[in-house]
């Protein structure tokens, strides 16, 4: 795809007077960045988008298509270009204005969940599904795979001294300082992780608990936040301040230093995917399941401009009390269940029992589904989440995961069967 420069019209159309929303995705803003002016932002969607914010007009200056799915992962880097990441495993460079990527990289066999770039400005490290860290000279050099986490790679970031580190769903953290890293085990799957400016390592992961350990991964503090995945983390520029986002859309704001949450954001109840703070600390941007990027003062909690009005209407309240409707929940940022919901990541699952795989209407599949002979049926799903994307379904831009009691899988096409008649 080229990248398509958006004229006037259509720049007013995406964007408003002054207020706490950007709106402009037509699905989750899976990823966030802030220029070091504080002018400039970009985000990435499961629209397969980035777009390119001017934060001084409230206005999205460009949209950036390159990608052949979610950009799950954006930076900026200190020379101005951009670096997008995609569920396609290409990292793509771009200079604001020009019509396409001036720079792509075929880095990952899988999508690529998380960018980050060095102190010195000098590499860009990508994280991906594939379980490899990949590190990509800016200027001239080949580039460094790193090898050791069992599954997913899910984070990545520099300590200041330019160490690499990674979070995975293995439960482990690792500290690049060669090809052989210091490997630290934690109690849970990793989702996210930040680095302070003082080294201090922050990660977050599938118990809602954000941990905080020293640069050479001992475990110094741990903070409950909410019983919920955290998705995302960022720590302020100053580093007094952590912002840990959960699958279910609150953000809990941690005073590092006291070791404590000062208070909780709460938006519209869809996942917070991303979050970055603005150079001064003084405001956070959160990017959600409802395609929106939100400001919020970063002191009081309290959001920036139009206020948010109570919480988005939930899909599933008609479903109180049904196991189905809550083991569904986490297939919510992804999928609708009937076709006129709007669009998101995954097809529509409206009248999905007898259809044919990769066959909804208006969806871009994977190739590799494309060739498959399997109808969708009460037994086909429950087999797709016994046994995960990965087996079952080769080559889709399914996220991996799997659902391993068997109750839980029965409740959740009993739910379908219901709600997507």
């Amino acid at each position: 795809m080229r990248l398509v420069a958006l004229a006037l019209s259509m720049i007013l159309a995406l964007s408003g007077p002054a207020q706490a929303e950007m709106r402009g995705h037509g699905g989750p803003v899976r990823a966030l960045a802030i220029a070091p002016s504080g002018e400039i932002a970009v985000s990435g969607s499961f629209d397969n988008r980035a777009i390119l914010w001017d934060l001084s007009a409230d206005a999205a200056a460009q949209v950036l298509r390159h990608h052949d799915g979610p950009v799950n992962a954006v930076a900026i880097l200190p020379d101005g270009r951009i670096a997008t990441g995609g569920a396609d495993g290409r990292v793509a460079l771009w200079r604001p204005g020009a019509p396409d990527p001036e720079r792509v990289e075929a880095a990952h066999e899988a999508p690529i969940v998380g960018l980050a770039v060095s102190p010195d400005g000098a590499t860009l490290a990508s994280a991906a599904w594939d379980g490899t860290v990949r590190l990509m000279p800016l200027n001239e050099g080949e580039a460094r795979v790193l090898r050791g986490h069992d599954g997913n790679v899910n984070a990545v970031a520099f300590a200041p001294d330019g160490t690499p580190v990674s979070a995975g769903y293995d439960a482990t953290l690792r500290i690049w300082e060669g090809d052989t890293p210091r490997t630290v085990t934690l109690p849970t799957p990793l989702n996210a992780l930040a680095i302070a400016p003082d080294g201090e390592i922050v990660a977050g992961g599938a118990d809602g608990v954000v941990r905080l350990l020293s640069p050479e991964g001992a475990l110094l503090a741990e903070i409950e936040t909410q019983p919920l995945p955290i998705i995302a983390l960022a720590v302020s520029p100053d580093g007094a301040q952590v912002a840990a986002a959960t699958i279910r859309g609150s953000v809990a704001i941690v005073d590092r230093a006291a070791r404590e949450t000062l208070f909780t954001l709460v938006g519209p109840g869809l996942p917070v995917w991303s979050l970055a703070y603005a150079p001064d600390g003084e405001i956070l941007y959160t990017g959600g399941g409802d395609a929106v990027v939100r400001r919020w003062n970063a002191a009081t909690g309290e959001p920036i401009g139009a206020a948010v009005i109570g919480a988005a209407k939930d899909p599933l309240a008609r479903f109180t009390g049904s196991r189905g409707a809550e083991v569904y929940r986490a297939c919510a940022a992804c999928h609708t269940l009937s076709a006129d919901e709007g669009e998101r990541a995954g097809p529509t699952l409206a009248g999905i029992f007898g259809r044919r795989i990769a066959t909804a209407e208006g969806y871009d599949y994977s190739p590799a589904l494309t060739r498959m002979d399997i109808v969708w049926t009460p037994e086909t799903v429950a087999a797709l989440f016994e046994h995960g994307p990965t087996a079952y379904t080769p080559g889709s831009k399914m996220p991996e995961q799997r659902i391993l009691d068997p109750a839980d899988r029965q409740a959740l096409v009993e739910f379908l069967a219901e709600a997507t008649r």
